[in-house]
């Protein structure tokens, strides 16, 4: 007979006092609980047997069934484990929070090495009243001459309890809904939970419907429906796993049919048991807006997506499962403790991460070149969030340069960008000119020397640079994304004497034609002229000027703007302060070249009525070669380049 008993002892020792409504902050988490305390009890009823005491009925099948009831608002989770006395009832449900698995595991700590008990706080099953007004228990034990036991609470601090009518060796839990929670005995928003949160649970999970036992013109009876797959992939050895076996995994659970690019099989018993699948998604798009997904499970039941304090947050590009059942879970069990446990298990996901793609780099470069432009954003995204693995990575980082040709960082820093074939060379009046002989103790110093990198933001706009290199024998990276500029400038941090430069950031010798030194000063005499006449047409006295004799002939005029001042640009631009990008103030350069021949006019006819006309078009010329004009100076520009075509016509 049912007794009437006294207030619930709850065991302040163990958890924080408890709110049974804002237990989980979200509601449906109640089946994974109470699903997951089925499980617990079956797996602690075989390890029993398997310890010789308890012998388990032939023909028994471990399961855990949910069945709902829409038309009595009702919900049971029914398991086969081994079950309770009533004073396990007493112990385990009425004290709150007196964990059952922790009482278990220490009893038997000595006869099983093997912790797969996923409840350690004793509080699961009290989920049941975020979205019950009573909840019934009914459970026989294992033990030999155990009576059943009925138990219900209406959520308040008292209980009822004495001898039930259940007849099968473990435990029924019935929910009675509230009528704000009706929809969780819906059947197929019971089964979109479970499988949210039970997909790959130790035990098979069946749900059903109550009362409903025909489905077709043959009169079969419906069958409870398998929610779940009791040996994910991650748990097995990746020596057993197949090509398509990971494809299939990646396409069930991710519901992606794009084939991933790679992936990394994590498997590890010390010293701790972490394992789990990250795959490569291809990468096509802007950093900031990829979306992964990292699935983080605990012996095998979901806690959540993305928890940051264990996966590091450059991997949440990717996607995949994580199973560690060390994880120090914090009472809801959809957070975590930050401690250095934690930590650690995070800076090994991105230790494996690191190993594998350095050793794809070693070991299959044509594969790592293919895969390098999709997965570039995530490795420069990890290098600037993680210090350990942008150390790692540092040698295996591609470079593509601007013939397609694809290099790691001590590659490019082996081109050489200067042109110093000969210890003599002639002008382009034929003269002899006298070169600076290299010393041995020159060539020592120059390894100390800042080592330049040259890269391309848009091979479109900047393609007039490109083939001045390419004529020169000069190498360039290609480095477009939004992500690149942080990216080398923390490459820059991290390598000493590394300097990266875009290359209309300055020209050098390399560009130039050879002159004596006559020569060179009665040239500098003349280009001072015209740079104060380009001034004053373009009416920007502050405006920096310099005339150069290149040796490409075909290039009139060139605008080049400092690294540093570039840089300076994007953060500000970044911060939203916006800076004229080519402003007199700016550090932008106006190049003009000498050996051109509308330069050439310009010098030769200083005072001509058409030579404002040409100083605007070739500056607008060279501004064209680094960004888009405005409208107005847009509209300008065509209307002169039609003005100086009719000078032609005449």
């Amino acid at each position: 007979m049912a007794q009437t008993h006294g207030n619930l002892s709850i065991n302040s020792d163990n958890i924080f006092p408890i709110i049974k409504k804002w237990l989980y902050s979200d509601h449906d988490i109640f089946y994974r609980e109470l699903i997951s305390n089925g499980c617990d009890a079956i797996t602690k009823l075989k390890k029993l047997a398997m310890m010789g005491e308890y012998e388990i009925p032939e023909g028994r099948k471990d399961r855990v069934d949910v069945i709902v009831n829409p038309e009595e608002k009702t919900i049971e989770i029914i398991d086969n484990g081994l079950g309770m006395t009533a004073e396990e009832v007493e112990e385990y449900i009425n004290q709150i929070a007196f964990s059952g698995a922790t009482d278990f595991i220490e009893k038997y700590k000595d006869k099983t090495n093997d912790d797969q008990i996923i409840g350690h706080f004793g509080l699961g099953f009290y989920s049941a009243f975020m979205v019950a007004d009573r909840v019934h228990i009914d459970t026989l034990s294992y033990k030999e001459g155990a009576t059943p036991v009925h138990w219900e609470c209406d959520g308040g601090t008292e209980y009822d309890m004495g001898d039930g009518d259940y007849a099968s060796v473990g435990t029924k839990i019935t929910l009675f809904l509230n009528e704000d929670c009706l929809e969780f005995c819906n059947e197929y928003k019971a089964k979109e939970v479970i499988k949210k949160y039970c997909s790959f649970m130790p035990t098979e999970i069946y749900v059903s419907k109550a009362n409903e036992t025909v489905t077709s013109e043959s009169g079969e009876e419906k069958q409870p429906e398998l929610m779940n797959e009791t040996q994910p992939l991650w748990a097995k050895h990746p020596n057993e796993c197949s090509k398509e076996d990971y494809l299939t995994f990646y396409r069930k659970v991710f519901m992606d049919y794009k084939e991933p690019l790679f992936w990394i099989h994590l498997n590890m018993d010390y010293p701790f048991n972490l394992k789990g699948i990250l795959y490569f998604p291809k990468i096509n798009m802007e950093y900031e807006s990829i979306e992964g997904t990292i699935k983080l499970y605990n012996n095998q039941v979901f806690i959540a997506d993305n928890i940051k304090e264990v996966i590091p947050e450059f991997l949440m590009l990717l996607k995949g499962v994580i199973d560690c059942p060390d994880l120090p879970l914090n009472v809801s069990r959809s957070a975590l403790q930050n401690d250095g446990f934690v930590k650690k298990i995070s800076e090994y996901i991105s230790k494996k991460v690191a190993d594998k793609l350095s050793g794809m780099c070693k070991t299959e470069k044509e594969e790592y070149e293919k895969y390098w432009d999709d997965i570039s954003p995530f490795i420069k995204f990890g290098c600037l969030k993680d210090d350990k693995f942008c150390e790692k990575m540092n040698d295996y980082i591609l470079f593509k340069n601007i013939d397609g040709v694809y290099m790691t960082l001590p590659e490019c820093l082996e081109v050489n960008p200067i042109d110093t074939d000969e210890a003599s060379a002639v002008d382009e009046d034929g003269n002899t000119v006298e070169a600076e002989v290299v010393s041995d103790d020159d060539e020592a110093a120059d390894d100390a020397k800042e080592k330049v990198i040259y890269y391309v933001t848009d091979e479109q706009q900047q393609s007039q640079y490109i083939n001045m290199f390419r004529q020169a024998k000069m190498d360039a990276v290609v480095l477009t994304h939004s992500i690149d500029q942080p990216f080398v400038s923390q490459l820059e941090s991290k390598n000493e004497n590394v300097k990266f430069q875009r290359i209309d950031a300055d020209l050098t010798e390399s560009f130039k034609s050879k002159t004596s030194k006559k020569a060179q000063k009665e040239f500098d005499e003349v280009a001072e002229e015209i740079a104060a006449s380009m001034k004053k047409a373009l009416k920007k006295e502050n405006m920096s000027v310099k005339i150069d004799k290149l040796k490409n002939k075909k290039i009139a005029s060139m605008l080049t703007i400092s690294e540093e001042t570039r840089r300076m640009q994007d953060m500000m631009k970044m911060y939203g302060a916006g800076m004229d990008m080519f402003g007199a103030e700016d550090g932008a350069t106006l190049v003009l070249n000498a050996n051109h021949p509308l330069v050439q006019y310009i010098m030769e006819h200083k005072d001509d009525e058409n030579t404002m006309m040409m100083c605007q078009q070739l500056y607008d010329l060279a501004l064209l070669q680094n960004a888009p004009l405005s409208p107005e100076a847009m509209t300008k520009f065509i209307q002169r380049s039609n003005d100086i075509m009719m000078l032609l016509a005449k």
